[in-house]
């Protein structure tokens, strides 16, 4: 997802005399990597749908991820709570819904166009936080490049694919608040790699009643294989390197610029070229994310930060 990789969790930044083994972009560079590879992962998904159908490839995606997280971040299944062990499950769920509804968005829609509605799920819950009146300007702002994004009424778009995608976003939002909560009840990536166990097998019934027997395909599996290293391994390992030297709300502008990179994407990848009306569209809906966040670095508070999405 749009994973979407977004924890509200205040980021610890590097000591300003400490050993720079990055140059003065590194940290920035990492981000924007990490960016492009969740970005080029969903479009990969995108031409693995044929194979596999939405579920399918969700299903893959999940699967692979969690074999690969359990298997660098071992983490140790003893000693929890009850609370700690609902608030991993809940995280898995939001993980898995956000990631099931985004795939059936761009089954639908195009890419730029989905993540940027998706966006408005985590956006949304930084200006309710932030409860001061700019954020009407923001959130006006927002309304404005998706009544402009759906042509004033989503005529050229899906519906059914625009639902989808702004379920994503709300499921977005949730993944935010439980991945804050397991962030603080597990140590390092242990709750993250938990979480994706749990999404993977709660999703692993739907998606093999979509797709069946093409999931045992060798190539569908490479294919879906890729598309768990570009849009959950790699880009968390590259934001987690990032995060240990740049400030949480600087890492939360840079996500901000998603949809773009998703344009990007869908042009370069699948051909999914917009009007200038469109781009537009994406163009204020960054603005809005952009000074939301900024708000509330203002405000003194914590910067809601995104980890990769679906």
């Amino acid at each position: 997802m749009t994973a979407t990789s977004s924890t509200a969790t205040p980021t610890p930044v590097a000591p300003a005399h400490g050993p720079r083994r990055f140059g003065s972009l590194g940290p920035v560079g990492l981000v924007l990597a990490g960016g492009v590879s969740v970005q080029f992962g969903g479009a990969l998904a995108v031409t693995l749908m044929p194979r596999a159908g939405a579920p399918g490839v969700v299903t893959l995606r999940l699967l692979a991820a969690a074999v690969v997280l359990l298997l660098f971040c071992r983490p140790r299944l003893r000693g929890h709570s009850r609370t700690d062990w609902g608030t991993v499950i809940a995280f898995g769920i939001a993980m898995g819904a956000m990631n099931g509804l985004f795939y059936e968005a761009v089954a639908r829609i195009p890419l730029g166009p989905a993540v940027t509605l998706e966006v408005l799920g985590p956006l949304s819950l930084s200006v309710l936080t932030s409860r001061r009146a700019i954020n009407a300007l923001w959130a006006g702002l927002a309304l404005l490049g998706v009544f402009l994004l759906g042509g004033g009424g989503f005529g050229r778009l899906d519906p059914v694919g625009v639902a989808f995608a702004l379920g994503a976003g709300a499921m977005w939002a949730t993944y935010i608040l439980f991945s804050a909560r397991t962030g603080r009840r597990f140590p390092q990536a242990d709750g993250l790699a938990l979480a994706m166990a749990v999404a993977a097998l709660l999703f692993l019934p739907i998606g093999v009643a979509s797709a069946g027997t093409r999931l045992l395909n060798p190539t569908t599996i490479a294919l879906g294989s890729a598309v768990a290293l570009l849009s959950s391994v790699l880009p968390y390992t590259l934001e987690l390197l990032a995060l240990r030297r740049l400030p949480a709300s600087t890492f939360a502008i840079l996500m901000s610029l998603e949809p773009a990179l998703a344009a990007t994407a869908g042009f370069l990848v699948l051909g999914q070229s917009l009007s200038l009306t469109e781009a537009g569209a994406i163009a204020l809906v960054i603005a809005a994310s952009i000074g939301a966040v900024r708000t509330q670095v203002g405000r003194g508070g914590p910067a809601a930060t995104a980890a990769p999405e679906a």
